[in-house]
């Protein structure tokens, strides 16, 4: 069985695939290291938008934390002591890039071809998640533009910002932890926005010696502060899946915008012009008075086009600048390898979906393509939920899967098609009324065909019940000698911790 990825989802996988007696395990890591996002993500002011508690394994808490939002590096050294402490370097390959994933049908295995040669596996898991590749801005000149010029993501650390002009396209949540964290060592910042984005305050405080102490020592102390905050995300989810709910939170976010900045005109180009929830909700209390500072200047436009040193807005403004910072997010509707991974018909994930986007089967399993489980695929986030809750619930349903594939002699399982289509239907049906697709905003949430890919409709709890309850029905099967009979339940693997005591 085959592992692509190595950032939360693929070391969890790896963990509960061994927990769950997998033993001819194989995970494979492009880079030279383990943590996927928080690997590559190195930014001044990266940090976590999700309390440090929730943000982590339920399996492995960590009382540690320094901060009620971790950052970048902590955040990297908790994966790799969480990996060190299961194990996952004995089945771990690093520096090995998956070049191309084709479905067998006659040994029903996926063939692999990679940098490191080509593998055979019974199963292949896509960890690589929705935050992976950086998307760049397709702007005229910006290739000739005079100074350095990077993602956030692929941030350019021999570039010394002092007393350096910097320009800034984005508003987005890198662009919001960034601006605050590089603009006292400039010259001037000039931060292009083309939307302004609902914000509240970060209550980021650090975790005194006695708060670690308790959870270290007072048993079901972390457990207890995991499900507050589990509870309040939920609680922000419930608004959003109910429009009329999101006033009392987008009056709290004007109230702090009008007491965080006095200037009228400032304060108006802040403003959002949609509803609160259409877009990820952000949270930071050093943005708005970043944006204050007299060398801090912010540009409501987005960028038409670079002229040597100049950024010019679509408004027509210009600003010189010396370095040139792209926080302009990641192609989240474009899953990495969609283009790579061929089913049984021959066609690509990327062909098999066309112009509608990303969709699956409780976003783990695409209809004609056997034995491939996707790990945080699509319709499965939202705009407050914490990935690793669901990526847990997700773990569950693959351990409860590959035990029904085990029965007999199956060979192969891929789920049926009309019930993936009336999963789909159903997912986009209950999306309809949603802030997600009512609000007013384009955002990543949605596909180039218009179809909402990102989000679920429901509460987190609920898709934490429904996979947590595998049902063999919803595939068909092959045996050795051809099609077999669904096979009847095993024992229940695997609950999530999240999953108990939570109510949708």
């Amino acid at each position: 069985m085959v592992v692509v990825g190595a950032g939360f989802s693929g070391i969890g996988a790896a963990i509960r695939l061994r927990r769950h007696g997998v033993r001819d395990l194989l995970v494979l890591e492009k880079a030279p290291q383990l943590g996927g996002t928080w690997r590559e993500n190195t930014y001044p002011g990266c940090a976590c938008d999700v309390p440090s508690p929730l943000y982590s394994y339920s399996f492995a808490p960590n009382p540690g934390w320094s901060r009620t939002f971790a950052g970048q590096q902590e955040i990297h050294d908790y994966l790799r002591a969480t990996a060190d402490r299961y194990g996952v370097g004995e089945v771990l390959r690093c520096g090995v890039r998956v070049l191309r994933a084709r479905w067998d049908p006659s040994a029903r295995r996926w063939c692999l071809e990679t940098t490191d040669g080509e593998y055979s596996a019974k199963a292949l898991v896509l960890a690589t998640g929705p935050w992976h590749e950086p998307r760049r801005p397709d702007v005229p000149g910006l290739d000739a533009f005079g100074g350095p010029v990077f993602h956030t993501a692929e941030w350019d650390h021999a570039v010394d910002l002092s007393g350096r002009r910097v320009a800034v396209v984005g508003s987005g949540a890198s662009a919001v932890q960034v601006v605050p964290a590089i603009q006292a060592r400039t010259a001037a910042v000039h931060l292009f926005q083309r939307t302004a984005q609902w914000l509240l305050p970060r209550p980021d405080l650090p975790v005194s010696p006695a708060l670690k102490w308790c959870l270290s020592h007072v048993p079901g102390a972390q457990r207890a502060i995991r499900a507050g905050q589990y509870g309040l995300q939920e609680g922000f989810g419930h608004a959003f899946r109910h429009p009329r709910l999101v006033g009392p939170v987008q009056a709290a976010s004007r109230a702090y915008l009008r007491l965080a900045v006095r200037d009228r005109v400032l304060r108006r180009a802040l403003t959002p012009g949609y509803r609160l929830g259409c877009k990820r909700l952000l949270t930071s209390s050093t943005y708005y008075p970043a944006l204050a500072e007299p060398h801090v200047h912010l540009h409501p436009t987005a960028v038409s086009a670079v002229r040597g040193n100049r950024v010019i807005g679509a408004d027509g403004t210009e600003a010189e600048a010396d370095v040139l910072i792209l926080a302009t997010g990641f192609r989240v509707g474009e899953l990495p390898l969609a283009r790579s991974v061929h089913g049984t018909d021959g066609r690509t994930l990327h062909e098999t979906w066309g112009e509608d986007g990303p969709q699956a089967y409780l976003g783990t399993s695409v209809s004609g393509f056997p034995n491939l489980f996707l790990l945080l695929g699509p319709n499965l986030l939202s705009g407050s939920s914490s990935a690793i809750t669901v990526l847990e619930a997700q773990l569950a349903y693959l351990c409860s899967a590959l035990a029904h594939l085990r029965l007999g002699s199956h060979t192969s399982m891929d789920v049926r098609p009309a019930v993936q289509a009336a999963y789909n239907a159903a997912v986009q049906e209950a999306l309809r009324t949603t802030v997600y697709n009512t609000g007013g905003c384009s955002s990543y949430y949605f596909g180039p065909g218009g179809r909402n890919t990102f989000c679920w409709p429901w509460s987190t709890g609920r898709l934490v019940r429904r996979l947590n309850h595998f049902r063999a029905a919803d595939y068909t099967y092959r045996a050795s000698s051809g099609p077999a009979p669904a096979p009847r339940a095993p024992a229940d693997h695997g609950r999530t911790a999240d999953a108990e005591g939570i109510t949708a």
